[in-house]
């Protein structure tokens, strides 16, 4: 899964918090900042530790502000190892 977070993410601990998140659920993958403002999250695993990670980027519990998240869908590439903040 691949998720475009929108809002105040960037300078306020949102990849760190996404890391631990993902860590907690067993995925692979990375958030990093995108010079528009927006964080991409990238999350490899089974599609329900994916989707529970995509319902707390969406919570009220995230680091600043998210104002919407689009995700997209796709097959795993396997090229991934543990969970990167870029």
């Amino acid at each position: 899964m691949t998720s475009w977070v929108h809002g105040r993410v960037q300078g306020v601990g949102f990849r760190w918090w996404t890391r631990a998140r993902a860590l907690e659920l067993g995925l692979i993958g990375y958030a990093r900042n995108l010079n528009d403002g927006r964080v991409e999250v990238v999350a490899e695993g089974d599609r329900k530790s994916c989707q529970s990670l995509l319902d707390l980027l969406r919570s009220a519990g995230t680091p600043g502000t998210v104002d919407t998240v689009v995700e997209r869908w796709s097959d795993a590439k396997g090229n991934l190892a543990g969970f990167a903040e870029r």
